[in-house]
């Protein structure tokens, strides 16, 4: 197993997209961790892909929880990672000893209507961070990745040594991208840097867009949710706290710059999966979390959820199947997700109903 090589006491930290899900959690769990204090600045552009008082709320949850642990400093910039000059300026200002890229274009069907903003944000964004760190370099750059730059891979699980050449979306492609680009980075300037490529993460406040979100809220209004590839798809569903857990012990083992065999520098550069383990069919998801909403009480115990339900073909950009092989997280990491899709169902649905005041 690696061993830490950051402290992150009295460090200062980047994670951008820290009003998104994935960053919103991983802010408040790097304040509640880090004994001795840790600065962390957050960057998050606020877009309205989906609803931005969610985000706004995600932020005031983290303003609580930072004014708790006064040795600890939370600042948050609103600002994108497109915007070059806003970059320089905030890595100029704070001199980040580690980055947490998280800011990103999210949602493989929204990128199929909608590509510029996913060549603006994943890849001209990306370029931003990854040249503010060649000018003011940082201990460690962790990035998020995508299970979608498997494709449709036949082979499971997915395993960070099998090839990802054939995106079927463009969001994969521009997160295949970000791999390529990082590795260019660390081949040349010696940036160390890790890829997380992460596995369809849920989790109470998250993306309304994902499936189990979008359901509910269909589900809640009495409406038909659509169930693709006539339910013949699995999803390796990964709840939010063990995708931070990974985060958390990947920022402080950043890969250091070793000799190869044939004498020449190789690159300080890693990707990992994070995923569950666990592929569930969408059928049998469907009928977990509306049995968890009617345990919340989010739906009557009579709901009848084969009337609310259609099975219909595939969509384009989507895959069948997605299955994490966590071997290596396990292997360098020691660890590996745990949380059950009942419970990680669970807790949204307990949430779900109290946010929107059920």
């Amino acid at each position: 197993m690696l061993a830490p090589n950051i402290d992150l006491r009295g460090k200062t930290v980047l994670v951008t997209g820290a009003a998104g899900f994935i960053g919103a959690n991983l802010v408040r769990e790097l304040i509640k961790r880090t004994d001795g204090g840790v600065a962390v600045v957050g960057l998050d552009n606020l877009s309205d892909y989906y609803d931005v008082s969610l985000k706004e709320y995600r932020l005031s949850e983290t303003e609580k929880l930072a004014k708790a642990h006064p040795d600890c400093s939370w600042t948050f910039v609103r600002g994108s990672i497109a915007d070059k000059e806003t970059v320089f300026s905030l890595f100029e200002k704070y001199r980040f000893d580690v980055a947490v890229n998280l800011a990103a274009q999210a949602g493989v069907r929204y990128s199929i209507d909608h590509p510029d903003v996913y060549i603006e944000s994943n890849i001209i964004g990306f370029y931003n961070i990854l040249e503010a760190c060649r000018r003011y370099p940082v201990e460690h750059l962790v990035y998020a990745s995508s299970s979608s730059v498997y494709g449709a891979n036949k082979k499971v699980p997915f395993s960070t040594d099998d090839r990802v050449d054939n995106p079927v979306s463009l969001y994969a492609a521009t997160k295949k991208s970000d791999e390529l680009l990082a590795h260019a980075y660390s081949k040349l300037y010696g940036i160390p840097s890790t890829g997380l490529r992460f596995f369809t993460v849920y989790g109470p406040a998250g993306r309304p867009d994902m499936a189990y979100f979008s359901f509910t809220d269909k589900l809640v209004r009495g409406e038909t949710i659509k169930i693709f590839n006539y339910g013949n798809c699995s999803r390796d569903f990964t709840y939010v706290d063990d995708i931070v857990e990974g985060v958390c012990r990947v920022t402080v083992r950043a890969p250091e710059v070793r000799e190869g065999a044939d004498g020449l520098p190789v690159p300080p550069y890693r990707v990992y999966n994070i995923g569950g383990s666990r592929p569930e069919n969408l059928l049998n998801f469907v009928k977990i979390l509306s049995e968890e909403l009617i345990r919340a009480g989010v739906l009557p115990g009579d709901y009848d959820l084969a009337a609310h339900s259609e099975l219909v073909p595939m969509q384009p950009g989507d895959v069948p199947a997605t299955y994490a092989d966590t071997s290596a997280l396990e292997a360098d990491l020691g660890f590996r997700p745990s949380v059950t899709l009942r419970t990680g169902l669970r807790k949204f649905a307990v949430w779900y109903k109290k946010y929107y005041r059920i």
